[in-house]
């Protein structure tokens, strides 16, 4: 903690400016509905009617730089948070308010355990490459 010389202590950098805390994006909230299903490697993809977010005066700057992102292209989670530097824990907060919203939904890759078996597939191959 440093001091101007007047006795006021200074908590952050004057060329940062003001330092918004990650829980007053998300308003408090640590979890949002559907936050389970939110891993690093979801993918988040804007639904085709949210063209203007913007326009709605509900969602937060940080809402609305999330569908702008994902609508060029679909990002994963970790992509968000880096993008936008973030915490994961407050992305999570704010797609699961856009999924909420229906402003986006959310993917997720097949788990390892659900892929078909390496056999199959070469089997699969074998067979075509018979026909």
């Amino acid at each position: 903690m440093n001091s101007d010389g007047h006795g006021t202590p200074h908590w952050f950098d004057d060329d940062a400016g003001p330092v918004v805390r990650p829980y007053a994006m998300t308003r408090g909230r640590t979890t949002s509905a559907g936050q389970h299903r939110l891993d690093l490697i979801a993918v988040v993809v804007a639904e085709t009617h949210a063209d203007d977010p913007e326009a709605d005066q509900t969602l937060a700057p940080e809402h609305v730089d999330i569908v702008g992102l994902c609508r060029s292209a679909p990002q994963s989670v970790a992509e968000l948070a880096s993008e936008l530097d973030l915490p994961i824990g407050v992305v999570r907060v704010l797609v699961g308010d856009l999924v909420a919203e229906d402003l986006v939904h959310v993917t997720r890759p097949v788990p390892p355990a659900e892929l078909p078996d390496e056999s199959i597939l070469r089997d699969v191959i074998n067979g075509l490459r018979a026909l």
